[in-house]
């Protein structure tokens, strides 16, 4: 058989889907916006392509085009770029969901695939026994968290689902075209195909790309929730059973993987969020939960249509269908129908009580009683499943109701742990004012941590309430003390998994912890005393951030736990805890490589922690880390499975939580598919992490060769960014983060304090905003400086310290992840993008001075890459992101031209609606070509 042409050219299908896409929206701006439109934003788009080759003329001829641009004009043409970079993302999912197609029809299944990660397990000798045994007691969990870099619309969201439900379809026909008797009716399938791609286009440009008010917290968890309905109820089932299928299981896997979310309980720096937005977020979710069971239950009832005269029920079964209270005459002789029909009617019932103002798919036909929980729902469906079993037929099993089994295990009726966070000041204040208002302290901020500590210990084992009854407390301290009571409530309603965490923001003391465990106790949280049997349905998580908090948290966690009562406390509680570690904030305060060697230093120490307490307490507390990742590389972001592979060794254990941050949840979860093998990625890594082998343990070398790098590097970091006069200027100028701050894209300001202070600027807009102007130095600065003083001093000394570090290269996962990462931040970075948006700083010396440090840092940098990996090439080894790089840099180049121009003019005054507005769709579209730039 003649090879199909995409198997000839891998990158066909993927230019092809381009082309088609690039054609139909320069049709539509055609048709929409006319010829003269059409025609500048082609003139521009090959001006930047000359520009990027350094034509002579083109770039002056650029600028002066961009310069001339009415006010309209400007918006035509960045809408345009951007909505090509949209339609790009798309064809690239697809294209990377064919390459996967065809390798595993092949029977090779790639790195980061769940069968991939069992195949390795079982080359080193680990069976299938093994895997599920470490399974039971697993935890793996993303969890959803809303930030401001989250720019997609839902609207525009839903359209290009669409857009990629017809990609896939298109993919299908046309690989039908290589089979020897191709479908006559292909030529019109295709026509019709691209007709509808046309619509949804057209619909896309006539949508408003960018939101005109903020948005609430409430529109942030919907936005979330639409995941929900999208992908995750949909296949984490999938992938529960294709692993159990894998495993060979005989009976059910434990549900190890479960989603969380952020938002609605996290408060830190978001004043929007309060005890009312906790209730929303809960009813909500459980929503969502209940409305998909009551429309997959009343599935069931249409397909489970067996009479009891062509087959037999059990006896529990014909209980449940008895007990139902259907009337319905044309029902009598189908149990299962008339089981289903009281089921739905309870699930009716269980809506109205914990999500009041959700609508059930179906009327019911009778009323029913409300499930006290999601457990007496699954026993239900467990009788209808067991009947089927044992009555020939187990057939009907896996269609629908296996899938909803397993989703009510997962998902309760709760839908997704909800976790609360908040800032320790603002539990130091709410405490000072109660003590004082008590009178049991009137100075409880001036006290020593060793006399707080002492002071919460008592109070923690005295059953008395703090609140005086009838005082009327500040509202600060009345809405912090609503959302504990709030929280309170929802666990006694939606049950203990729909809050079991409890982040503490700045966790720098041991008094952190007990003012968060004495505010859980008086909101009816934590029951009994702590130096007697106390328990909580809660867990305390510090949230370690800074450099300096990371070297502190091993000592903290020691003391912690030290406090009478309290390693027993989590023992009774199920002996888990979680521990939060900051990489957004840790990169601001130290840089990229400083913020990871902490990080390593930190869990290496805390699971030492945890192995010494084990021993005293003669049982194991289960230690979770909780990754707080974003999106961009400075935030921790890049490839989930090389990120979970190089945790240190024996720190992972079955046992991880990472956040999903800003725009990377929709280029991860907007596509079920693609949703459904990012989670799988998770997998894969926790199975590998945790049941590999170790290779050892890491050679001191390496580590002292670490801790010198970290060392020179935050130096250089800091010498720049915090050292250097005028810096924040540089940056607030040569950035668009005061515009970002403007833009309508989350609930939470950018920055704490009001100002320009880079301390108070949140790390998110900071990684942000560098991501827009291409110079990505979160990403990559200082690491330059430190291998060049190490392989430079002593001078004679160079060749044997290279081979030390390539050693660390291709032995030691993390410190290859991380010339990874920085090698993929070093190919998105632009040098000469930069030094255009550094035109906007308005002081000259300023802008010449840090632009030559952060060009020589660059150079150093690249320099340390390529004798390293022993590579003069950027993204060697990872040539399908160079290729999505390589096809987008004639559409992001003229949106980066035109936000500076734009810029300029913005900020020169020119107070046109229009300018703003475009700004604003620069920021969309140059985050949308750039994928994890938040």
């Amino acid at each position: 058989m003649t090879p199909h042409p995409y198997e000839l050219d891998k990158e066909l299908p993927l230019l092809e889907d381009i082309r088609l896409l690039g054609r139909l929206l320069g049709e539509t701006i055609r048709e929409q916006e006319g010829e003269s439109a059409y025609e500048l934003i082609e003139h521009i788009r090959q001006l930047a392509i000359a520009d990027r080759r350094a034509d002579q003329g083109s770039d002056d001829a650029l600028q002066a085009l961009l310069q001339g641009l009415s006010s309209h004009q400007t918006l035509t043409v960045v809408r345009a770029f951007t909505y090509f970079s949209h339609l790009a993302n798309l064809a690239e999912d697809q294209h990377f969901l064919r390459r996967r197609d065809v390798h595993e029809r092949r029977g090779e299944h790639s790195r980061g695939s769940v069968a991939n990660a069992l195949n390795t397990l079982r080359a080193a000798g680990i069976d299938n026994n093994a895997i599920a045994h470490m399974l039971e007691h697993a935890y793996v969990s993303p969890v959803l968290t809303a930030h401001p870099t989250e720019v997609q619309r839902k609207s525009i969201l839903d359209t290009e689902r669409a857009i990629a439900g017809l990609l896939a379809q298109r993919n299908q026909w046309l690989q039908q075209s290589g089979l020897p008797e191709p479908d006559a009716r292909l030529p019109e399938l295709l026509a019709d195909n691209e007709a509808a791609l046309r619509m949804r286009i057209i619909q896309l440009w006539q949508t408003q790309l960018l939101r005109y008010t903020r948005l609430s917290v409430q529109d942030e968890i919907d936005n979330a929730l639409s995941y929900y309905d999208s992908t995750f109820l949909h296949e984490i089932p999938q992938l529960y059973a294709r692993l159990e299928k894998q495993l060979g299981a005989a009976t059910p896997l434990h549900s190890f993987l479960r989603m969380g979310q952020w938002i609605g309980g996290d408060r830190d720096g978001n004043p929007n969020v309060t005890a009312e937005t906790l209730r929303y977020a809960l009813q909500r979710q459980a929503g969502v939960a209940l409305r998909h069971y009551l429309h997959e239950v009343h599935a069931l009832g249409a397909e489970l249509s067996m009479s009891q005269r062509r087959v037999q029920t059990s006896t529990a079964l014909n209980h449940l269908a008895q007990a139902s209270g259907d009337p319905s005459p044309h029902r009598q002789d189908e149990p299962y129908r008339r089981a289903l029909t009281g089921i739905y009617a309870r699930l009716c019932a269980t809506m109205l009580h914990l999500a009041p103002g959700s609508m059930a798919p179906h009327t019911s036909p009778i009323s029913g009683q409300a499930y006290p929980d999601a457990q007496a729902f699954l026993a239900d469906l467990h009788i209808i499943a067991q009947s089927l079993q044992e009555h020939r037929g187990a057939a009907l099993l896996p269609a629908r109701l296996q899938p909803l089994i397993r989703k009510v295990q997962v998902f309760g009726f709760h839908l997704t742990t909800l976790d609360m966070r908040q800032s320790s000041d603002k539990h130091e204040a709410v405490l000072a004012e109660l003590l004082k208002v008590a009178r049991l302290e009137p100075d409880y901020a001036g006290l020593s941590e060793d006399e707080r500590c002492e002071l919460l210990q008592r109070l923690l084992n005295d059953a008395r309430p703090l609140r005086v009854r009838g005082h009327r407390y500040s509202e600060p301290t009345v809405g912090e003390l609503a959302v504990f009571d709030a929280a309170g409530v929802a666990v006694a309603t939606y049950g203990p998994q729909a809050i079991r965490h409890y982040i503490i923001s700045h966790t720098e003391s041991v008094s952190d912890l007990l003012e968060a465990l004495l505010l859980l106790k008086e909101a009816g949280l934590l029951q009994g005393l702590l130096h007697e049997e106390a328990s909580t349905p809660i867990i305390v998580v510090p949230l370690f951030e800074t450099i300096e908090d990371l070297r502190q948290a091993p000592d903290i966690m020691r003391r912690y736990y030290a406090v009478p009562g309290v390693a027993r406390m989590m023992l009774q509680s199920g002996a888990e805890q979680d521990i939060m570690l900051g990489y957004s904030d840790s990169n601001k305060d130290g840089g990229i490589f400083t913020s990871n060697w902490e990080l390593y230093v930190a869990e290496t120490a805390l699971a030492r922690c945890f192995a010494d307490l084990a021993q005293q307490q003669g049982q194991e507390i289960r230690l979770r880390m909780f990754h707080g990742r974003g999106g961009a590389v400075g935030r921790g972001g890049g490839p989930s499975y090389e990120a979970i592979l190089a945790q240190p060794p024996g720190t992972v254990k079955g046992q991880i939580r990472l956040t999903e941050q800003g725009e990377v949840i929709a280029s991860k979860y907007a596509n079920p598919e693609i949703g459904r093998r990012n989670l799988e990625t998770l997998v894969a890594a926790t199975l590998e992490a945790t049941l590999l082998p170790q290779q050892g343990q890491v050679p001191d070398t390496f580590l002292h060769t670490a801790q010198r790098l970290s060392d020179t590097s935050r130096a250089a970091y800091r010498r720049l960014v915090y050292e250097t006069p005028g810096f924040a200027s540089y940056f607030f100028d040569a950035t668009p983060v005061r515009e970002i701050a403007e833009l309508n894209i989350g609930s939470r300001p950018a920055s704490r304090k009001p100002g320009q202070r880079l301390e108070d600027l949140r790390a998110i807009p900071w990684s942000f905003g560098w991501g827009q102007s291409r110079l990505t130095l979160p990403g990559w600065y200082g690491f330059g400086s430190a291998v060049h003083d190490f392989l430079h001093n002593p001078p004679n000394e160079h060749q044997t310290r290279l081979a030390q570090l390539q050693a660390m290269a291709q032995e030691w996962p993390f410190f290859r992840t991380l010339l990874s990462n920085m090698d993929m931040v070093l190919a998105k970075s632009d040098l000469d993008l930069a030094q255009r948006y550094s035109t906007l700083v308005s002081d000259p010396t300023l802008r010449h001075t840090v632009f030559a440090a952060l060009r020589q840092e660059w150079q150093l940098t690249v320099d340390a890459l390529n004798q390293i990996t022993d590579s003069q090439q950027r993204l060697a080894g990872n040539p399908s992101l160079a290729r999505s790089i390589r096809h987008r840099f004639p559409y992001i180049d003229p949106l980066h031209h035109v936000q500076v121009e734009l810029l300029r003019r913005w900020r020169d005054g020119e107070a046109d609606e229009r300018i703003q507005t475009a700004i604003h769709i620069t920021i969309n579209g140059i985050a949308a070509a750039l994928r994890n730039t938040g």
